[in-house]
């Protein structure tokens, strides 16, 4: 008896300290401040309550069923050769495959509407943003604005943005919670992502995929902010001086952790198809720091822009 009153009481102070850790908690998810990041909260909320049309009343009857027919409950019905109802087996298999098939034409649909490589409908220019996940930072290159930046993005609120997701080297994951839709990065392979920020904001960026001793710290800042802030911030990146091109990306894809943001006002205009194709094409003499080779169609054209 003391042994189970002990068992109640830890059970009882590890209940109240996990809600004591989870009450900081930011769900990120829940706080959606996009398009897209609306839609998935809605489908996740849907998905929820639908699902708990069969929890609820299992929690009830494991709670019901042995407090009704525990010992001391003499007028409880002892039927011990009782095996089976038509009405119960009605019930059990009925509402989960009702729920099932509601579930199931609600991710259909959505995943059609939802479909990251899908352009957002909207009367403003898309922006394009190529992504390269590295060991253990991000890479973000603006190829329209010529800059290139690590662990910061910036974009203009209410206008969407194309994302081209690649790696350099193990498998990471891109994602911006209030956004929505992450996606992975793999190395020779292009994903992509469309996304838009409904209202200007600060949000925060981070792989959701292992990927060694770097990860916890593999995070980002994304930023929506009005027109003349976004010019504001492409003006300040190309004010640095920094340049990022094929004889020095190799010192920046070294593995390094909690890297401080840093910009490049100029970046080599076929770095991230160097990148894309550097596992798919050894053929050419070209290389990026002695690491990235280039296929012979963006050797060309790297001597083209290069002589122009």
């Amino acid at each position: 008896m003391k042994q189970a009153r002990s068992s109640t009481r830890l059970a009882g102070v590890l209940t109240f300290a996990m809600a004591a850790l989870l009450s900081g908690c930011h769900a990120s998810l829940l706080e959606p401040a996009g398009k897209i990041a609306v839609d998935e909260k809605s489908l996740i909320i849907t998905a929820t309550l639908l699902m708990l049309i069969v929890v609820i009343p299992v929690i009830l009857m494991a709670l019901y069923f042995p407090w009704k027919y525990r010992e001391s409950n003499k007028s409880a019905t002892y039927t011990p050769n009782w095996s089976y109802s038509h009405r119960i087996e009605a019930v059990v298999w009925a509402i989960p495959i009702a729920i099932i098939l509601v579930l199931g034409t609600i991710t259909w649909k959505t995943t059609h509407e939802l479909d990251p490589y899908k352009p957002l409908e909207s009367s403003v220019k898309p922006i394009t943003i190529e992504v390269v996940s590295l060991d253990w930072k991000w890479l973000f290159i603006y190829p329209d604005q010529h800059i290139a930046t690590v662990n910061e993005i910036q974009f203009p609120a209410g206008t969407p943005v194309n994302f081209k997701i690649t790696s350099d080297t193990v498998m990471n994951v891109f994602f911006i919670p209030q956004l929505g839709s992450q996606i992975y990065a793999m190395a020779g392979m292009q994903t992509q992502v469309n996304l838009i920020a409904d209202q200007p904001g600060t949000f925060d960026g981070l792989s959701t995929n292992f990927s060694g001793a770097g990860f916890p710290d593999m995070k980002f800042t994304a930023t929506a902010s009005s027109q003349a802030g976004f010019d504001a911030w492409v003006a300040k990146v190309k004010a640095s001086g920094n340049k990022l091109g094929l004889d020095n990306y190799g010192d920046l894809a070294k593995p390094s952790s909690k890297d401080p943001v840093k910009y490049f006002s100029t970046v080599e205009p076929v770095l991230f198809a160097a990148v894309l194709d550097k596992y798919m094409d050894k053929s050419s003499g070209l290389k990026l720091a002695d690491k990235i080779c280039l296929p012979n169609k963006v050797a060309a054209a790297t001597s083209k822009e290069r002589a122009e």
